[in-house]
């Protein structure tokens, strides 16, 4: 096994590889670095997207002996690193985001992640909704809709139960969409 992890290679494969040798670490990074980053770029910008994306595989290395396939899948496991050390910026999230509703949409930049995080925020009334949610809302939408985390690995990398991750997510279309409604009734 190698740092070119080819998708043959299960997480179980990976895990397995990295306890016997924690320099096979570096394959989970080069699988997931990509998935982490965007997520973590869509809740927080570009620039501490880096910083946090780093600090969550240091983290994940950390505690790579703690792991455990029977609990769950390394993706989520990874996700809910990252989902917490977001949380510990939730208040300039917050803020940036309220930043976004004032402003006019800003064009599109190259690269990847800056067109992910340009259609996240390209309107201000979701910049706006997006603010007006609790952070347990806001985690499990983002989860869903930039980590592109299924329902279950939500509620791995959150620790709660499917039955939250469904009424947090309810919750949080319905903030929303009251709001898009609002916006287009009065422009």
């Amino acid at each position: 096994m190698t740092a070119d992890v080819s998708e043959q290679v299960t997480d179980a494969d990976l895990v397995a590889g990295y306890q016997r040798n924690p320099e096979l670490f570096t394959a989970v990074y080069d699988r997931y670095l990509r998935d982490i980053y965007r997520y973590v770029a869509g809740r927080l910008g570009t620039q501490a997207a880096e910083d946090i994306t780093a600090e969550t595989f240091l983290l994940a290395f950390d505690r790579r002996d703690r792991f455990d396939p029977e609990k769950g899948e390394l993706r989520p496991w990874l996700f809910g690193f990252a989902t917490n050390l977001v949380a510990r910026h939730r208040r300039k999230e917050a803020r940036h985001y309220k930043a976004l509703a004032r402003l006019d949409p800003a064009p599109v930049v190259e690269g990847h992640e800056n067109r992910v995080v340009t259609s996240v925020t390209a309107q201000p009334y979701l910049a706006m909704a997006l603010a007006s949610l609790n952070g347990g809302e806001r985690d499990v939408l983002l989860l869903l809709a930039l980590g592109q985390l299924s329902y279950n690995e939500i509620a791995q990398a959150l620790g709660i139960s499917l039955g939250t991750v469904g009424s947090r997510l309810s919750r949080a279309r319905a903030k929303i969409q009251a709001l898009i409604d609002k916006e287009t009734t009065h422009g």
